[in-house]
Parts: C-alpha cells; structure tokens; sequence
C-alpha cells in the first residue's frame, strides 16, 4: 500500500501536555503546532495513550480546545486495518512522539 503521508502517533501526558495525571499539565505549544502544520500538509495523526474512560475523554476534549482533532485515538487508521487483515494490538504510525521514547540507534554497533 503506498500512501503520500506519514502516520504519526503522539503520546499525551508528558508529551502534549507536562506530566501532570490524573490533572492535566501545561500545553506543549510548539509540538501542537508542529502537529497541525503536519497534518495541514495531509498527515494523519493518532493520539497514542494509556489514558482511559474519563480521563481519556478528558484528553481529547483538551486536545479539541487545542484545535488538535485526531484521525484517531488509542487505534488504527481504517486503511491501515485493511492493509494489515485485521487490527494490530500496537497502534501503526511511521513516527511514534512520546516522552519516554528511545533512539534504537544507540545501541546499534557503527
């Protein structure tokens, strides 16, 4: 399946917002704008977090103040269960922004 945009999953608490659960933290405002011009530019983007129920709907209400609306939340995009025959337990994005996230590259030998 060949696509002209990228998937990108964002993560929320420390990420979007300071670290502040179960409350939420100051906005991060140049991820949320850097977040909108990709997905002016066509890109879709996921919210990718362990956030649930309330807290979850909390998040995204949020996120809509922040004029970030998501293709989609804690899954896939359609396209991408099509592709894969199914829905995948780990959510599909080219770019995974999370504030716990490590370069692999660190521990690849040069």
């Amino acid at each position: 399946m060949k696509r002209d945009y990228k998937i990108i999953a964002v993560d929320f608490d420390g990420t979007l917002c300071t670290n502040k659960w179960p409350g939420i933290g100051e906005a991060n405002e140049s991820l949320i704008a850097y977040l909108k011009s990709m997905q002016a530019a066509g890109d879709k983007i996921i919210l990718w977090t362990c956030r649930n129920g309330r807290s979850l709907v909390e998040a995204v209400e949020w996120c809509a103040v922040h004029d970030i609306i998501f293709d989609e939340v804690n899954g896939n995009l359609r396209e991408i269960i099509d592709m894969m025959g199914g829905d995948t337990r780990k959510v599909f994005a080219d770019i995974y922004i999370d504030d716990k996230c490590i370069d692999v590259n660190q521990f690849c030998k040069p």
